[in-house]
């Protein structure tokens, strides 16, 4: 009902503004109008300024942009390679910059200069090699040696030494969520294949296979701070990116192939959170929730609980209607706690012998005679 008469007053004003015009249209009748839809002198000087006016919106809104939203880019990079994509990231916005503010202003300062005036005739050119040289040589340049420099960057960072100790991980996507599969103590994973799926086996890992004897699924991802981890991706239905932010990762999950990338963690999510900047982040984020939650129980709701700070898996894929929700926790941990952490998990053929085992029938062939026996001597009682 609301949104009917939103749009019924709505509706009104315009009407309202319509009349107003023509009443206005008949308030000038007499008053000689230049209707012939040229623009005159007083036309093109207050164009002219109009473009210096926004030349100037353009910079004061960049400037308030950046010290108004700033502070909630991301922050510190949690993995080794992670400062060469932000100094190269820096890099591209300051030549950005540059770039812009050099054709902006010289852009909005010749519309002023060669605005349209009755004693000025535009001069024509065919071509000028010069000019030619001058806006596609620099341009050139400048692409090449950024594009140089990310192609060097990015084969530092995808480079993988055969004789370095890594930790083989695969992340499986599905839609609207995260698997991740160990290698465990061989730090080999077994073959898989989407053909093999059924029940607990979720991954189809390929349970013959030597390799995948000690292989390990969870659904919360471990990985140690200071070891290189060799990340490979499978997507089962359709196009995924497994997206790292804080670790400055993100890999393409294409079904039916199998994808890579790898980093070393320089932080665990202990010491992340304690970084000054986080501290301070944490406390911004959990006073908004406090006012909201004084709302919410206002209101009769349940108030939002305190904010902690975790490193995420997104997916940087609009993959479907629950895209927004497909993520996984990402736990940093000493090489110490890893290890115990994982050396509670089962593996996967465990998992599935326990899936696959027939639970005893009560009362019948290897159902629990203790509890048989428990359940005679209450009968026993209560006959006596």
């Amino acid at each position: 009902m609301s949104i009917l008469l939103i749009i019924l007053v709505v509706a009104l004003l315009a009407v309202a503004l319509w009349q107003l015009t023509k009443i206005f249209d008949l308030t000038q009748v007499g008053v000689i109008h230049d209707d012939s839809q040229v623009a005159n002198d007083d036309d093109n000087n207050t164009q002219g300024y109009l473009m210096f006016g926004f030349l100037a919106f353009i910079y004061i809104f960049t400037i308030y942009g950046l010290i108004k939203w700033g502070p909630l880019v991301l922050h510190t990079p949690a993995s080794k390679h992670g400062a060469i994509v932000d100094y190269l990231m820096n890099i591209t916005w300051i030549v950005i910059f540059i770039v812009q503010a050099i054709t902006q202003i010289l852009l909005h300062y010749f519309s002023f200069k060669y605005r349209g005036k009755k004693e000025n005739k535009a001069l024509f050119f065919a071509d000028s090699n010069k000019l030619e040289i001058v806006w596609s040589g620099i341009p050139a340049i400048v692409l090449a040696l950024l594009i140089g420099y990310g192609l060097y960057s990015w084969v530092d960072i995808m480079f993988i030494d055969k004789n370095e100790e890594t930790i083989e991980i695969e992340l499986y996507a599905q839609q609207f969520n995260w698997t991740a599969r160990y290698s465990g103590t061989d730090n080999v994973l077994g073959k898989a294949n989407v053909r093999l799926i059924e029940g607990v086996n979720t991954l189809g890992v390929d349970l013959s296979d030597p390799n995948a004897q000690d292989d390990i699924v969870v659904k919360e991802l471990h990985i140690p701070k200071g070891r290189k981890i060799h990340f490979k991706f499978r997507s089962q239905d359709v196009l995924h990116s497994a997206f790292f932010p804080h670790f400055r990762a993100q890999m393409n999950c294409v079904p039916g192939m199998v994808t890579e990338f790898a980093f070393e963690p320089v932080y665990t999510t202990d010491e992340y959170r304690d970084l000054p900047f986080m501290i301070e982040k944490i406390k911004n984020i959990n006073a908004l929730r406090d006012a909201k939650s004084k709302i919410l129980v206002a209101e009769g709701k349940a108030g939002l609980d305190p904010y902690t700070f975790d490193f995420l898996l997104l997916c940087n894929k609009i993959c479907g209607a629950s895209h927004y929700n497909m993520q996984m926790k990402v736990v940093v941990d000493t090489p110490e706690d890893y290890k115990k952490w994982l050396s509670d998990k089962p593996t996967i053929v465990e998992e599935v012998k326990v899936a696959n085992t027939p639970k005893p029938v009560e009362g019948g062939v290897g159902a629990d005679s203790t509890k048989a026996k428990d359940t005679a001597a209450i009968a026993k009682m209560a006959m006596k």
